[in-house]
């Protein structure tokens, strides 16, 4: 049986998002029409972002639904010249001046937090930032709907979220911002979305989106995610005493509690990718955005890894109904496969 340990690249549709996506695909009108099924669709819409500005802690704060974390970022960073760090997601880093220094921990302090930006949990190696008041914008894509995120109450001016990380569907996701904050519209036409973004509303994804996101809010609070945490612990134990361990990245800093980024030296990510899927499983080497592409992690070399050993990194990532079992597996899985790759390259 196939297991499944690359949840940070997206994870199942909840059953509540499912039901609340058959909900809307009920629903005929075209929130921006005037006439009664419009009205319909717009209230829908309209409890939906309420929805999730609930699950965020955003209430009060403007949500301006998207296609993507992706397009979300890029409307609030388009041409305003933001710092980040070499540990940023692509999608957030094509937009900004990498001038802002990882330490080896992966964590970062941006000198002005008003021209930079910080995600709030990295990706690739899960490790979790403190966000400065008056940030001004950051990366909840990972975060949210793993630990306890209340937007208000955090630093940034804004932040960007994606449905399909927390048990959504793909292709949705929003902007998030404090109320007063002008920003011009990436995609223009009609006026939707309060004229920040045109084009009519994926209500059936946000149906999703909300449900998924207040599914997610319930099951941090009810600390369902500390029982993965101590799956995640089990498995770095497990190979950490193997023969040949390897390099946990950023296991001195606060993580995510789903994540692991392993690294072991001449024994290129990609390969283990591929041997592990032989084998049964599925993990990854680096962000899903990035997989598939022959380069090494920006996020490892911004931590200081050299070229080599940045290209060696992988991601295992848990969710909420991996077993025990499971890990265990995995780690003998891996164990062996380690253990051959060390005898060929003897």
């Amino acid at each position: 049986m196939r297991v499944y340990l690359d949840h940070n690249a997206t994870t199942a549709l909840r059953p509540e998002a499912r039901a609340a996506m058959g909900e809307a695909m009920d629903i005929v009108g075209n929130p921006s029409s005037v006439h009664s099924e419009g009205r319909r669709a717009k209230a829908f819409l309209e409890s939906c972002r309420a929805r999730l500005a609930a699950a965020l802690g955003a209430e009060g704060a403007e949500i301006v639904f998207t296609g993507s974390a992706t397009e979300a970022a890029a409307m609030a960073l388009a041409g305003r010249g933001i710092a980040c760090s070499g540990v940023e997601h692509d999608a957030v880093a094509s937009w900004c001046d990498a001038s802002l220094r990882a330490e080896a921990s992966g964590r970062v302090t941006p000198s002005d937090a008003g021209f930079s930006t910080l995600q709030l949990a990295n990706s690739e190696t899960g490790v979790l930032q403190d966000l400065p008041d008056g940030l001004w914008m950051s990366d909840f894509t990972q975060g949210f709907g793993k630990v306890a995120v209340d937007f208000l109450r955090s630093g940034p001016l804004m932040a960007i979220v994606s449905a399909h990380k927390l048990g959504g569907p793909k292709g949705v996701g929003a902007l998030v911002m404090r109320r007063g904050i002008d920003l011009d519209p990436v995609l223009k036409g009609g006026g939707q979305e309060m004229g920040r973004r045109a084009g009519t509303e994926n209500l059936i994804g946000i149906a999703g989106f909300a449900a998924a996101a207040e599914a997610a809010a319930r099951d941090v609070s009810a600390g369902r995610w500390e029982a993965v945490r101590e799956r995640r612990d089990l498995l770095e134990e497990a190979l950490a005493a193997t023969d040949k361990p390897p390099i946990l990245v950023g296991k001195d800093a606060p993580r995510l509690p789903n994540t692991s980024c392993l690294l072991s030296a001449g024994w290129k990510g990609e390969t283990q990718v591929m041997q592990m899927d032989l084998a049964g499983f599925a993990i990854s080497a680096g962000s899903a955005c990035s997989s598939g592409k022959v380069k090494t992690s920006p996020v490892l070399r911004a931590m200081g890894f050299d070229e080599a050993e940045a290209g060696c990194g992988i991601r295992v990532s848990l969710g909420l109904e991996t077993e025990r079992d499971d890990i265990l597996r995995f780690a003998d899985t891996w164990a062996a496969q380690a253990k051959k790759q060390a005898a060929r390259a003897a």
